[in-house]
């Protein structure tokens, strides 16, 4: 079954509607954050690594916001947050509650998630940082946004964030 996924030019409306402007950078498609380094990508903001998670029932969906270069302890992201043994999502998931494809996924997929059917973790250590990077479905290109901003585009898609110390290995 193929399934239409969103666009940039649609999110770029609803940001537009929401008076929030971004920086955006058009580039090769990275399919993860080691991508952008090896090949030297230089973009403002800090750069982010996008996790979509899910409890061992695959009931609870997280979408979990790092540092690019953090190595999570899933196991023991699980045991703090009192969450049946965390896993990654398959892609078939990844589409139907995100609605991207692997590689694109960003704090801006929260707008896809029109059942409020994934939690937003956003790890502690972003808190101080203003000017977030984020892929628009697409990961061919990467919108920087102000922190303030998408405090108020989560607001807008009905996701609260929770702000969570995250383990690394």
């Amino acid at each position: 079954m193929l399934v239409s996924l969103p666009s940039s030019e649609l999110l770029a409306e609803q940001l537009a509607q929401l008076g929030i402007n971004y920086i955006s950078y058009q580039h090769a498609p990275l399919i993860n954050c080691t991508i952008a380094k090896e090949i030297g990508l230089e973009r403002e903001g800090v750069g982010l690594k996008n996790l979509f998670l899910r409890d061992n029932y695959g009931k609870r969906h997280f979408l979990v916001i790092t540092l690019s270069d953090k190595q999570l302890d899933l196991k023991a992201l699980s045991k703090q947050q009192a969450v049946s043994r965390l896993g990654f999502c398959s892609s078939e998931r990844l589409e139907k509650y995100l609605k991207v494809k692997p590689g694109c996924v960003s704090a801006l997929a929260t707008l896809n998630d029109e059942h409020k059917q994934v939690e937003l973790w956003l790890d502690r250590e972003l808190i101080q940082a203003e000017q977030w990077q984020c892929h628009p479905f697409e990961n061919d290109k990467t919108w920087v946004l102000r922190l303030e901003d998408l405090k108020i585009f989560w607001q807008n898609s009905g996701h609260e964030p929770s702000w969570v110390t995250l383990p690394e290995r």
